[in-house]
């Protein structure tokens, strides 16, 4: 990026708004300097977030009644060519997301005017693992177990965030496209088979297709040393709960931030009742704790502040409106008090 992060706000997706306009004008009142998109799952479940991705999917059998997203085996084999010639001749316009699946999207990028003033504005999409493990074929088997299908999945959420980004920048000339992979934090369990290098080859997958600066968010516990070894630009993680949990790989941490990495601290909790009792105080405490954490296994802790970015744990879209205006109000606050603690205005 352009500018040094130093600690400023922004989301990771998810609001629970029904009315797009209302969740954009928050956003762009509450987070002005990188706001987001917002993804509505209570408008339709074709905000849901692995629903908001999948038109075009060979096979694709989208149940909204009964809320499924599945693919069709039969179907697909016949419909692989169209995506790997898109692919291939990276022609993105029929891999575009309809205003029908991401109305917030359409009408951000309606805010020219809005963001005039912003440092870079932000898009996400659902990443290859979560994605592979969420949509099953007609007998219930995820498709990331199904090597073709995993591999056409990965280059077609290439072909949405390449052409997402394309549509961002017409709005600023800073983009940040995060890959969103709640489902790393089942990495290593015994309830899925995945390797690292699927991991890794899944989401350079969809970087690849990127010019801008990438992120990935996980809002679990997982082996970060995997997502720190792509070429991803800013890990966000749940530091809520987990910030521990990255002092484990003090190494590769180090690594990723003198190399240009960020890392975006989701220190604002995303449970109702939490949102509602925590204070800028309380959650600047757990912050310095964990940079403590950091600190304490020999890293830089001013190199750690400026290479800060501050957002809730998660996406907001399962809490009330007013307690996702509260966690947007929250990241706003505790960024301005951090940012005053370490001069960085």
């Amino acid at each position: 990026m352009e500018f040094v992060p130093a600690c400023l706000p922004t989301a990771v997706g998810s609001f629970p708004h029904r009315d797009a306009v209302s969740a954009c004008a928050l956003i762009l009142e509450t987070l002005p300097e990188i706001p987001i998109w917002p993804q509505l799952p209570r408008r339709s479940f074709r905000e849901n977030m692995y629903a908001q991705y999948s038109e075009g999917f060979p096979g694709l059998v989208l149940d909204l009644e009964q809320e499924k997203v599945q693919v069709d085996r039969d179907r697909a084999e016949g419909e692989l060519e169209p995506l790997y010639l898109a692919y291939l001749e990276e022609q993105v316009s029929a891999w575009g997301i309809s205003s029908d699946d991401a109305l917030g999207l359409h009408l951000f990028l309606e805010q020219k005017d809005q963001v005039s003033g912003a440092l870079a504005v932000k898009g996400q999409v659902t990443g290859p693992v979560s994605m592979g493990l969420q949509v099953t074929d007609r007998a219930l088997r995820p498709i990331l177990y199904d090597e073709v299908l995993f591999d056409a999945l990965a280059k077609h959420l290439r072909l949405k965030a390449t052409w997402m980004e394309q549509q961002l920048r017409q709005l600023h000339d800073q983009v940040i496209i995060f890959v969103d992979e709640p489902y790393m934090s089942t990495f290593g369990s015994a309830f899925i088979s995945l390797s690292r290098e699927q991991v890794i080859y899944s989401l350079e997958e969809v970087f690849a297709g990127l010019s801008c600066t990438k992120g990935v968010h996980c809002c679990g516990n997982t082996d970060w040393s995997i997502l720190l070894e792509t070429s991803v630009d800013i890990l966000n993680l749940d530091a809520y709960n987990y910030a521990e949990s990255l002092s484990l790989y003090p190494q590769a941490v180090q690594d990723f931030v003198r190399r240009g990495g960020i890392i975006a601290w989701g220190i604002v909790p995303q449970e109702e009742g939490l949102i509602m009792a925590a204070t800028v105080e309380d959650l600047q405490q757990r912050l310095e704790a964990a940079w403590d954490l950091l600190a304490n296994k020999g890293l830089d802790r001013e190199e750690i502040v400026q290479a800060a970015l501050i957002t809730p744990s998660c996406g907001l879209g399962s809490v009330s409106v007013a307690a996702a205006t509260r966690a947007l109000e929250l990241t706003a606050e505790l960024s301005a008090a951090v940012r005053a603690r370490y001069d960085l205005d």
